[in-house]
C-alpha cells in the first residue's frame, strides 16, 4: 500500500485558554487529564475542547458508588421521562472522584443495536455525580476553555453505507485518550482511507499530526480502512508506546505510537479476534494484587479481562480469515451482561453503567479485587 499524504491542511485550528462558554455543538466523548482538565470530543463540529471545571478538591473516598435508577434520577433532574434519557459517555475526575456524563434526550431515536448514541442525538447536557451519588448539571456558561478543530474531518453529508439515514459525521470523533501531554483522537477523516488518528499536544499548540489507519479484520477476512476505532487506550508494550485499539466485530489491534507521523498511512497489528456481532464500548486499566490488567466492556459480549503480558508475548499477527471468530491473545470473560460505560473511580472500584433485567439502568461499582483473570 502506498504512503498516503493528507491532502488537507494538517494544522489544527486552536484557541488559547479563555473564559466564557465553549461553542460546543455536541458533547460526545469525555476524557480527564490527571490535573482534572476535562476533554470533550465534539463530533458535530469536529473539535476537541479542554475545559477547566474548577473541580480540583481532592477526594480520599474509597467507597463504592451506587445509584439504583440512574435514568430515573436524570429524568427528574432534567424535567423529562426516563425513556428519553440517553447517556453518550462517562468519565471520572481523578482528583475529586466526581463522575461526569454526557447526556441527551434522544433515546427514543436509538432504534438499532448497531447504533451508537451520537448517531441517535446530539448530547448537550453535562451531568456531575459526586462520590455520594448526588446529581447536578455541570454549568459550561463561564469556564476556562481552549479548542482545537480537527483538520479534514469526515464530511457531514456522507451517509453510512448500511445504517439508513445516519451521517458518518457522528464518527468524526469515536474515542479520545490522553497520555504524557498528548491527546489522541480516533475517528473518521475525509481521506480516501477514512479511519484516522489525530495527535495534538496539550496545552493545545498549532501542530497536530493526522495519520490514516489500516487493519486486518479476521472475522471479515479483509483489510479495512473505513471502520473507526471504537475504544482504545495508550499502553507501553515491550518498552515501546502503543495504542491498544478495539473495533467493531471485535478485532484487537496494536499501533506503535512512533509510527503515527503526520501524513502517513499506518497498518496496525491485529493480535486478537474476540467475536462478531459486537462493538466495544470502553477500555480501562486497573491494578489487582500488584499486577495491571485491562478491562473492556461491550455491546453484546461480557466483560473481557486482558493481561498486557499476554499481548506483549504474542508474537503472531492475524492476517487470514478467522473461522469461529475467535483467535489470538487470550482473554478472561467476566459475567456482566448489559454493562456499558466504564471508568476508574478510586483505588478500589471501577464505576460502570449497567442495564438490569428489570429494564432499569444503574450506576454501580466493580471491585478491582474481584476482577482477577
Amino acid at each position: 500500500m502506498a504512503v498516503l499524504v493528507l491532502s488537507a491542511n494538517v494544522f489544527a485550528e486552536v484557541t488559547p485558554m479563555k473564559k466564557g462558554k465553549p461553542d460546543l455543538q455536541s458533547i460526545g466523548t469525555l476524557e480527564f487529564a490527571p490535573d482534572g482538565t476535562l476533554f470533550i470530543g465534539d463530533s458535530k463540529s469536529a473539535a476537541v475542547f479542554a475545559v477547566d471545571l474548577q473541580d480540583n478538591e481532592k477526594s480520599d473516598n474509597i467507597e463504592a458508588l451506587q445509584i439504583a435508577d440512574l435514568e430515573g434520577k436524570l429524568a427528574a433532574l432534567l424535567g423529562t421521562t426516563s425513556d428519553k434519557i440517553l447517556i453518550h459517555d462517562m468519565a471520572v475526575n481523578p482528583i475529586s472522584q466526581n463522575t461526569y456524563l454526557s447526556v441527551s434526550r434522544g433515546r427514543s431515536n436509538w432504534t438499532s443495536k448497531w447504533m451508537i448514541p451520537n448517531e441517535a442525538a446530539d448530547a448537550m447536557i453535562l451531568i456531575k455525580i459526586d462520590p455520594k451519588g448526588e446529581l447536578s448539571e455541570a454549568s459550561l456558561e463561564n469556564v476556562l476553555f481552549s479548542k482545537a478543530t480537527l483538520p479534514n474531518p469526515i464530511n457531514a453529508e456522507k451517509e453510512h453505507k448500511w445504517k439508513k439515514g445516519v451521517t458518518l459525521r457522528a464518527d468524526a470523533i469515536s474515542d479520545i485518550s490522553y497520555s504524557d501531554g498528548k491527546l489522541y483522537i480516533a475517528g473518521l477523516s475525509n481521506e480516501e482511507f477514512a479511519s484516522s488518528m489525530w495527535v495534538i499536544p496539550y496545552p493545545f499548540k498549532e501542530e497536530a499530526s493526522a495519520t490514516t489507519l489500516e487493519i486486518y479484520h479476521g472475522a471479515h477476512g479483509a483489510y479495512e480502512t473505513h471502520a473507526p476505532i471504537r475504544a482504545f487506550l495508550p499502553y507501553t508494550l515491550n518498552n515501546k508506546n502503543h495504542l491498544l485499539a478495539a473495533y467493531l466485530c471485535t478485532p484487537l489491534v496494536t499501533f506503535e505510537v512512533s509510527q503515527l507521523k503526520d501524513g502517513q498511512h499506518v497498518k496496525g497489528r491485529t493480535v486478537a479476534e474476540f467475536g462478531a456481532g459486537n462493538y466495544p464500548i470502553d477500555m480501562v486499566t486497573y491494578e489487582n494484587n500488584g499486577n495491571e490488567y485491562i478491562l473492556m466492556s461491550n455491546s453484546q459480549l461480557p466483560l473481557l479481562i486482558l493481561d498486557p503480558k499476554d499481548v506483549e508475548s504474542y508474537e503472531g499477527e492475524i492476517t487470514e480469515e478467522v473461522q469461529g471468530y475467535l483467535a489470538g491473545v487470550k482473554y478472561t470473560p467476566r459475567s456482566g451482561s448489559g454493562i456499558y460505560h466504564l471508568a476508574n473511580f478510586n483505588e478500589k472500584y471501577i464505576v460502570m453503567t449497567q442495564r438490569m433485567a428489570n429494564g432499569k439502568l444503574i450506576l454501580s461499582s466493580l471491585s478491582k479485587a474481584w476482577l482477577m483473570p
